[in-house]
């Protein structure tokens, strides 16, 4: 083998292994457990950043609950026995209460998780 065709062979075949290397996966979202129960969101409170991509992974431990928040575009349904996902990327910072909107028992009205963008 000629000195020229090692040195072509030497710079051309590291760039043909390249070509077949599959491309390079995206980052999987965080993912961030939520548990709903009579009358508590648990974490009670959460934060995220502005332009992460989360996915919340809902819980609810006895009876169906609500998850939503307007702002966000969060309206989801957690119902017993079931795991109930989201995934978003929540575009601008502030405080946004999240509520329980079915009804599940007295204390409802209080149950809500607040989320801070940052």
């Amino acid at each position: 083998m000629t000195a020229a065709l090692r040195r072509t062979l030497a710079v051309a075949l590291p760039a043909s292994l390249l070509a077949l290397a599959p491309p390079p996966r995206a980052a999987e979202p965080r993912v961030v457990e939520i548990t709903a129960k009579r009358f508590e969101f648990s974490p009670s409170s959460l934060t995220l950043k502005k332009g992460e991509t989360v996915t919340l992974r809902l819980k609810s431990l006895d009876v169906t609950h609500g998850f939503f928040q307007k702002a966000l575009g969060i309206d989801l349904e957690i119902e017993p026995g079931k795991v109930t996902e989201m995934t978003l990327t929540p575009q601008a910072a502030g405080r946004y209460v999240t509520i329980c909107d079915h009804f599940c028992g007295s204390g409802h009205g209080n149950m809500k998780l607040t989320i801070v963008v940052e």
